[in-house]
C-alpha cells in the first residue's frame, strides 16, 4: 500500500526571501520624491540651462560697464553742478545705477525657471515624479534664492567697485569700502536683486507664458517707474515712494530723500509685495491643471 507524502509546512521564511521583504518599500514610500529629491532635480534643471549663465554674466558686464560710464559722466559734471545738486550727490546712486536692468534679467531668469517647463510640457512629467506640488515650487525658489543671490552681491560689489574708482579719478566725492553705507547697498542690493528673482517666479508661476511673463516683468520693473512721474499728483508720489521697484532701491543709495522710505523699510516694503506673490503662485500652482 502506498502512502502520500504530504509536504511539511513551516513558519520559518527562507532568510532571501526575509530579506527583500525587508528591502520592498511600504506602501506609502512607493514612488514618492522626498525634498531633498526635488531641491537636487531643481539644481539641476536651473544649473543646466544656458540662460542661466548668461544672465549671470551679462548682469556682472552691464552692472560694471554702467557704474564706469556713470561713475566717470557724474564724476566730470559735478565741478559744474550747482550747490543745491552737490547736497543731494549720491555716490552709491551713481555707481549702483546698473541695478535697474539688473533687477530685469535676474527677474527674468526667475520667470524662465518655471515658464521654460511650462512651453517645453516637461512640467508634467516634473509633477509625475514630485506629486506634491508646494514641494516642487518651494525647491525652485530655494535654488534660485540660492543663485539671485550670490549673482547680486556679486553685481553689487563689482558695480561698487568700478563706479567708486571712476567717481575718486574724476575728483568726485566717493566712499570707501568699509563705509556702513557701502556694506548696506551692497549686501541690501543683492538681497533686492533676490527678490526680484523671486518676483519674476512668483509671476511666471501665475501667468505661465513667458512672453507675458516677460511683458509684465518688464511694464513692472521699468515702465510703471519711468512714467510715475508723468502720473497725476497723489498717484506720482504714491509711485515714486511705494512701488515696490523703487520703494526697494532705495537701500542702494546714500542719500535719503524726505520724501521717499528709509533704505531698509523701502526693501521690507518689496519684501511684503513678493511674499503676497509668491503666497498666490503657490495656491495657484497646487490647484491648477499642469
Amino acid at each position: 500500500m502506498s502512502k502520500t507524502l504530504t509536504p511539511i509546512r513551516t513558519r520559518f521564511t527562507p532568510a532571501r526571501t526575509r530579506r527583500q521583504q525587508r528591502a520592498a518599500p511600504t506602501e506609502g514610500e512607493t514612488g514618492r520624491a522626498r525634498f531633498r529629491h526635488a531641491l537636487h532635480a531643481e539644481w539641476i534643471k536651473i544649473r543646466t540651462m544656458r540662460s542661466t549663465s548668461y544672465v549671470i554674466l551679462g548682469t556682472l558686464l552691464m552692472a560694471g560697464a554702467l557704474a564706469a560710464l556713470n561713475g566717470s559722466s557724474t564724476g566730470d559734471e559735478f565741478a559744474v553742478m550747482t550747490a543745491a545738486d552737490k547736497a543731494t550727490f549720491d555716490p552709491l546712486a551713481t555707481s549702483l545705477k546698473g541695478y535697474v536692468l539688473a533687477q530685469v534679467t535676474i527677474a527674468l531668469l526667475g520667470g524662465m525657471v518655471i515658464t521654460a517647463e511650462y512651453g517645453s510640457r516637461t512640467i508634467v512629467s516634473t509633477l509625475s515624479t514630485v506629486p506634491h506640488r508646494s514641494r516642487v515650487l518651494a525647491a525652485k525658489a530655494m535654488v534660485l534664492t540660492s543663485i539671485a543671490l550670490v549673482a547680486g552681491w556679486a553685481t553689487t560689489f563689482s558695480g561698487f567697485l568700478v563706479g567708486q574708482a571712476a567717481l575718486k579719478g574724476a575728483g568726485a566725492p566717493h566712499l570707501a569700502l568699509s563705509d556702513p553705507q557701502s556694506v548696506r547697498a551692497i549686501l541690501g542690493g543683492g538681497l533686492f536683486l533676490t527678490l526680484a528673482g523671486l518676483m519674476g517666479l512668483a509671476v511666471g508661476t501665475l501667468i505661465r507664458s513667458t512672453t507675458a511673463t516677460v511683458t509684465t516683468l518688464f511694464a513692472v520693473l521699468l515702465i510703471v517707474p519711468a512714467f510715475g512721474p508723468a502720473l497725476p499728483g497723489p498717484a506720482s508720489d504714491w509711485t515714486a515712494k511705494y512701488w515696490p521697484p523703487s520703494a526697494g532701491g532705495q537701500i542702494m543709495t546714500s542719500y535719503q530723500d524726505p520724501l521717499l522710505l528709509a533704505p531698509w523699510s523701502g526693501l521690507a516694503a518689496m519684501a511684503g509685495c513678493v511674499a503676497v506673490l509668491l503666497a498666490a503662485a503657490f495656491l495657484t500652482f497646487r490647484k491648477r491643471d499642469a
